[in-house]
């Protein structure tokens, strides 16, 4: 085995870890793998003869990859809505497929992605390295040009506004997937007493339309205000295919072979604390629905 041989499977043996750090940054599946296919890039380009740690090594350039990525997007980001739900990972409800898996262990559901796009970049990065992958902060530092104190800070500042957020679905998906259901239920029937009981009185919705669909784009807080959205739309019930959005319960609303929506459900303590929405046309037609 020459070196560009042995390089290569080293690389390989870090993929999987990889992609879950770009993921964790980008909340896109797309993104991760064009972030860990450019650390490939400049690992194929760099002499790690002096690299004691290539785990390490990847962990840095990845982040720094996705940083830079974050940053552009948050440039050139021009509409004015506060609202971004990140691209969701649709797997039928048999189970996860195994090369998603690594990307959403430790819990990563949609709710905490939507909550992470709204950090900056650098809250983000110190966030997701320190608290996610055990990456100290002497090595955290220098990414973002700051002091492993500043970047501890941002880490801190980051982690108040996710425990402040309800992010973290009980781990029994079959009684999610309970609640859930009679969400639906309780929706078909115009039974609007039915939806109030499977909601969190502070349970939040967070929809995300796009430039296509703004108005498709807004927050609503507490049971009531959530369950009349829900009426609304109970003539989309025929349409409503059950699934795991990022491993836990959720569904895909599809009609004629056109995805309409993707709808994430946080359920704690049995009840739905928090439901994000994919509305937007444009990033619907690069979700992978095919599992269904």
């Amino acid at each position: 085995m020459n070196d560009s041989e042995w390089l290569a499977e080293r690389f390989e043996e870090q993929r999987a870890h990889l992609r879950s750090v770009a993921y964790r940054m980008l909340g896109s599946v797309n993104e991760a793998d064009d972030a860990v296919q450019e650390a490939w890039l400049r690992l194929h380009r760099t002499d790690v003869d002096g690299v004691q740690n290539l785990t390490a090594w990847l962990t840095t350039v990845v982040a720094r990859i996705a940083l830079n990525m974050l940053r552009s997007r948050q440039n050139r980001r021009e509409d004015p809505f506060d609202v971004h739900v990140p691209e969701p990972i649709v797997s039928p409800e048999s189970g996860v497929d195994p090369e998603h898996e690594a990307l959403l262990s430790d819990s990563v559901g949609l709710a905490l992605l939507v909550v992470l796009e709204a950090l900056t970049p650098a809250e983000r990065l110190s966030f997701v390295l320190h608290d996610m992958f055990a990456v100290p902060f002497d090595e955290i530092g220098p990414m973002i040009d700051r002091s492993p104190a500043a970047a501890r800070q941002l880490a801190s500042r980051a982690r108040r506004r996710v425990q402040g957020q309800p992010t973290a679905p009980d781990p029994d998906v079959v009684k999610q997937r309970e609640v859930v259901s009679a969400f639906f239920a309780a929706s078909k029937d115009g039974d609007f007493d039915g939806l109030v009981a499977v909601l969190h009185p502070e349970v939040i919705l967070r929809s995300d339309g796009g430039a296509a669909r703004p108005k498709m784009t807004f927050t609503l807080h507490g049971a009531q205000d959530v369950a009349k959205q829900a009426f609304t739309s109970s003539r989309l019930s025929p349409f409503v295919h059950p699934a795991l959005i990022n491993g836990a319960a959720g569904v895909v609303v599809a009609a004629h072979g056109k995805t309409m929506f993707v709808m994430a459900f946080t359920v704690t303590d049995s009840k739905i604390v928090a439901i994000d929405v994919l509305a937007d046309p444009d990033r619907l037609r690069e979700v992978d629905v095919s599992a269904l």
